[in-house]
């Protein structure tokens, strides 16, 4: 056997080895209630907060690295820590202690005709592999959500990152097993090598889901080579269509967050669409431009403010997570909605508009995971919807859709309770 080939055999070995240890303690949080999942989650801040020092000096490591590789500035934001995020890392595992325990719900319960007691109850899904480019804080996330709705997860996060996913699972770790779970509920792939990930895609039987975080052409090779089910999200191709009756202030606002607040984050607006009939256009897009960002237009976009660069025909396709922003002007509701079905990526899409009647049929006909009115798109995000963390967002149709977090990483089985029944 050659080198390589010997090279990627252990890496077969090796993920079947995680993977078998991760079921294991899987079975073992199965039987831990939900009281001691909580405290778990907590002890795990605890320990990270307490850990702040090296899990920052961590990060700093991989910070000059990936300056020194070139890495973009949106990929740089992403990457980076400071206390403040060290901090909300705690905070969401706490919040997601708080949540109710989605394992053993009851989904709906019937009597069949022939007198069996029907019920379909939340289970876990039970294996989870995580694969994740540039942000640490999934680290801390994945784990936390898959362990509340008791999964086991194998985590592969980018090699930008390593530094810091390993300080911050091993603060994760301790913090879990002093609270008495299974240290194998949470574990970090402890290599590089990119074969690994080819080992959790093949690893059918193994592995029960791969649910991968990063950029589009990470997520087209999963769905493309996966033998395991994929819950995947693509571009966030988010679009913010400015009506003719909106507030011009909030309308302002809004598209001015949706773009600068984070432009790293799938959530960002890539797209603005601006009504022909708004009045107010111009200090929309100054409001950008004055803010840093570069704009690219249509005709009609580029005649309203001569700093406006063109668009080429691939920009209406381009998730950008920097400082750059498409824009278009669209004759009214219908040419934006034509627009959005053309390029987006049934991620996040929003309107602003004074009209209820406009704001609810751009609600009804937009087909995407996330459609919002009145609101910064930058909001499509699982803490902001209550749900303490996500997984990611899902833009499919099967399973779970948007923000993915407890309720999405479990399944269902069917109960069946009789008394003795047989069939004719």
């Amino acid at each position: 056997m050659t080198a390589p080939a010997a090279a990627a055999e252990n890496l077969i070995e090796l993920i079947a080895r995680l993977a078998a240890a991760g079921r294991a303690a899987q079975r073992v949080l199965a039987g831990l209630d939900s009281q001691v999942k909580a405290a778990a989650l907590r002890a795990a801040g605890a320990v990270l907060r307490s850990a702040n020092g090296d899990i920052l000096a961590a990060n700093a490591r991989d910070m000059t690295a990936g300056a020194a590789a070139g890495l973009s500035a949106a990929m740089l934001d992403r990457l980076r820590l400071d206390p403040a995020r060290v901090e909300a890392m705690a905070d969401a595992l706490e919040q997601i202690a708080a949540l109710p325990d989605p394992v053993g719900q009851v989904i709906d319960s019937a009597i069949a005709p022939s007198g069996l007691l029907l019920s379909r109850v939340r289970v876990p899904i039970g294996v989870i592999g995580i694969i994740y480019e540039s942000r640490p804080n999934v680290t801390a996330d994945a784990a936390a959500l898959c362990l509340a709705s008791g999964n086991a997860v194998l985590l592969r996060g980018g090699s930008e990152a390593v530094n810091s996913n390993r300080a911050i699972h091993a603060a994760l770790s301790a913090g879990l097993v002093s609270a008495g779970v299974p240290a194998e509920v949470v574990q970090l792939v402890p290599t590089q090598d990119r074969a690994a990930v080819g080992a959790m895609l093949a690893a059918a039987g193994q592995i029960d889901l791969i649910v991968p975080r990063g950029g589009k052409s990470l997520v087209a090779r999963i769905q493309a080579d996966a033998r395991v089910p994929v819950l995947a999200h693509l571009d966030g191709m988010c679009h913010t269509y400015i009506h003719s009756a909106a507030d011009p202030e909030k309308a302002a606002a809004i598209a001015l967050n949706a773009k600068m607040r984070r432009t790293g984050v799938c959530g960002s607006m890539e797209t603005l669409l601006l009504d022909a009939q708004f009045p107010a256009s111009y200090a929309v897009l100054a409001g950008l431009l004055e803010a840093g960002c570069e704009l690219r237009g249509d005709a009609r976009a580029r005649a309203l403010d001569p700093r406006i660069l063109p668009a080429s025909a691939s920009d209406w396709d381009t998730e950008y997570l920097d400082a750059v922003l498409s824009v278009a002007v669209v004759d009214g509701l219908d040419a934006a909605l034509a627009h959005i079905d053309r390029h987006s990526s049934a991620h996040t899409d929003v309107i602003v508009s004074e009209d209820a009647a406009a704001c609810e049929r751009f609600l009804a006909e937009v087909d995407s995971a996330i459609v919002m009115a009145n609101a910064s798109s930058q909001f499509a995000d699982g803490g902001e919807f209550g749900l303490g963390a996500e997984i990611g967002i899902a833009t499919g149709r099967l399973h779970a859709r948007g923000p993915v977090a407890l309720e999405g990483l479990t399944t269902y089985k069917w109960l069946v309770r009789g008394t003795g029944q047989i069939r004719p």
